[in-house]
């Protein structure tokens, strides 16, 4: 699968950033240009570089940052971010992706703010460290809902015979519960599952 294919994919990994420097004043924040920095100017450039991954191995939400990417994941920008990328992702299935409809195309999806929203969970943790206990016992419940544009673009894959993959950071002893989440909500009729540290697939599950 192409790159562009990937980054259009990778959607709603909004409000899961890493610690700022304790001592960040916001008062003499400056690009390296010397463009002064706004506190949502700063806000807004986190959350961009999260979305393209520039911003990995977060522990917590930046504390000057929780009420702004609270506002975010609720308001119909959300919403319309959300619709477009998917839209996207949909044109160039249409226009540039030389499908070979052998069987053999697949798309790759990944699970957590991608498919699955761990929102539910995350909305009473802002600006608290990330308890990846807490996190894992929350995804052994399989109570996380579908992102709806997600499964729009889900089903529209499925409908032009693409094999679909599911990849994910979660781990092999939460398969069971993952696959139920998944069928629960709506995905039904992907090729295979994998998880970290063991490589498996499942059949499809219809």
């Amino acid at each position: 699968m192409e790159r562009r294919t990937l980054v259009c994919c990778l959607v709603f990994l909004c409000f899961l950033i890493p610690l700022t420097a304790a001592d960040w004043n916001i008062l003499n924040q400056k690009t390296q240009n010397g463009l002064k920095i706004s506190l949502k100017n700063y806000c807004e450039s986190w959350r961009m570089n999260v979305e393209l991954h520039n911003i990995i191995n977060f522990q917590v939400v930046p504390e000057e940052c929780t009420e702004y990417i609270a506002k975010y994941v609720k308001s119909t920008q959300y919403k319309v971010d959300s619709e477009r990328t998917t839209e996207e992702c949909l044109v160039y299935l249409s226009t540039s992706c030389n499908l070979k409809k052998d069987g053999k195309d697949a798309w790759i999806f990944d699970i957590d703010d991608t498919l699955l929203s761990t929102i539910p969970f995350y909305k009473n943790n802002l600006g608290k460290k990330i308890n990846v206990t807490a996190l894992e016992e929350w995804m052994s419940k399989g109570k996380a809902p579908a992102l709806d544009y997600s499964l729009r673009l889900f089903n529209d894959i499925k409908s032009r015979g693409i094999q679909i993959i599911l990849v994910s950071g979660r781990r092999e002893h939460l398969r069971s519960a993952t696959i139920d989440n998944l069928v629960n909500v709506g995905y039904h009729g992907w090729t295979s599952l994998i998880l970290r540290i063991q490589v498996s697939s499942e059949k499809t599950f219809n």
